[in-house]
């Protein structure tokens, strides 16, 4: 196999988008910016959700994301700050910088995923507790 792995590809990915701490991402959204979960609905339920998160699946974001598109969300904004977050980074990262590639100028996205903020002894909820 001549191309990259996924590992190199989420390493190129992290190069390129600004990669944050839970602290900084808990500071981020004091400040009003959107935080998307990418994870699956049944990833969900597994290790909980951060409060106030928007949940995304990974697999429609871009359609979300486009305002062309008929699966457009309002939530999603270009002009906005978005934080994006998976499980552990990786799928957060390839994410962040997707949308950088469809023009979304503040963009980040929450490096080590739930399981580095629930270390960070940030709050997490199970789905429908809100």
């Amino acid at each position: 196999m001549a191309g990259k792995t996924a590992a190199q590809m989420v390493q190129d990915a992290k190069s390129r988008v600004e990669n944050l701490t839970p602290e900084q991402v808990a500071g981020e959204l004091a400040r009003g910016a959107v935080l998307v979960d990418i994870r699956e609905p049944s990833e969900h339920a597994q290790t909980g959700v951060i409060p106030g998160s928007l949940s995304a699946p990974r697999g429609m974001l871009e359609f979300y994301a486009d305002p062309t598109s008929p699966y457009h969300r309002p939530e999603f904004d270009p002009a906005r700050r978005v934080i994006l977050h998976c499980a552990s980074g990786g799928r957060s990262a390839l994410a962040a910088d997707t949308l950088q590639q469809m023009g979304y100028g503040n963009v980040a996205h929450l490096d080590g995923g739930i399981r580095a903020w629930t270390e960070a002894g940030q709050p997490v909820e199970t789905p429908g507790d809100s």
